[in-house]
């Protein structure tokens, strides 16, 4: 069976990102060579009529038209449950190809076995490295960036072991999380494991596959063979309300269904109130800045420079 797969299945899963998706389909096929592969998109009902420009001007992709949103998780695991190759590569409508980028990771997918997924190197619109790198932080260092450490002191040792600001990424490297804007994952992999957790719809998908695959003993690598341009927050950051709403929820769930810090029920409602307060200082400083992009983490002040081009992905917050 596994002489008949392709190599790779590009998933994109699309809202309302109608141009950013076409420049980023454009560009896998412009600079995809040497490896067998498949591009799916699952329009998630968008009104821009992102679908009616795929099937004009890319026939050759496999196109689902949701009749209703389903969201990311449900969308992305649609298209591993169709793909008919080796590896499912999960990318963002708001990506960019530069370089040959899928053929160099299914090359390092193929030369380490005892790898279950793999991201690459992401770029901001300037050509600067984007941080996509997480650790798994303690309860003492979720509390500090609750209250926004990482803003008062960027270059806390506690935030830096969450964040990860001082991480090489001219090197491949075992990583505990990376965003899934380009995420690699072996067919037995999610065969094995299962697919991405669907209570979750777009939030926090990245962080609870990842933990699951740490808790379950496989490898997440990062990999500088390959690099994307990422812009990111174009969907979610139509909605900037209700996305960090979301978000808030998201993490409670995580935090709850995951026993991500303690198991003891009275320390899962300390996270709960930790979060709502967070969230309700997140609302205060949303309405009285004057740009209102979702900015995140610690290249935040990067963002503000350039909120008409580019975004942090909302959820690398956590």
């Amino acid at each position: 069976m596994t002489e008949s797969l392709l190599d790779l299945t590009i998933i994109i899963a699309n809202y309302n990102t109608r141009e950013l998706l076409r420049s980023c389909i454009e560009s896998v096929y412009q600079y995809t060579e040497g490896i067998s592969f498949e591009v799916i998109c699952v329009d998630d009902d968008s009104p821009d009529d992102s679908a009616d420009m795929v099937a004009a001007l890319f026939p050759q992709v496999v196109l689902v038209r949701n009749t209703e949103r389903l969201l990311y998780a449900k969308n992305h695991n649609l298209g591993m449950r169709m793909s008919r190759a080796r590896y499912a590569c999960h990318l963002d409508s708001d990506t960019l190809l530069t370089s040959n980028a899928f053929a160099a990771m299914v090359g390092f997918m193929d030369e380490h076995p005892e790898v279950a997924a793999c991201g690459p190197k992401l770029l901001n619109g300037d050509g600067s490295v984007q941080h996509c790198i997480r650790g798994f932080a303690g309860a003492g260092t979720f509390m500090l960036q609750a209250l926004n450490w990482h803003k008062l002191f960027p270059k806390s040792r506690a935030m830096n072991r969450y964040y990860h600001t001082d991480f090489d990424y001219s090197r491949a490297q075992q990583v505990q999380s990376i965003g899934t804007s380009a995420y690699v994952v072996r067919r037995s992999t999610w065969e094995q494991v299962g697919m991405f957790d669907e209570r979750f719809g777009q939030f926090m998908v990245d962080l609870a596959y990842n933990f699951t695959l740490n808790q379950r003993g496989y490898r997440v690598y990062y990999t500088p063979c390959a690099e994307l341009i990422h812009y990111g927050s174009k969907s979610i950051g139509q909605n900037p309300l209700r996305a960090l709403r979301e978000e808030t929820e998201a993490f409670v769930l995580f935090n709850e269904s995951y026993s991500y810090f303690r198991q003891n029920w009275l320390f899962k409602r300390l996270v709960r109130a930790a979060l709502q307060t967070r969230l309700y200082l997140r609302l205060l400083e949303h309405h009285a800045r004057t740009d209102k992009t979702v900015v995140k983490g610690p290249v935040a002040s990067y963002v503000r420079r350039r909120a008409d081009t580019v975004e942090v992905r909302s959820s690398e917050e956590f």
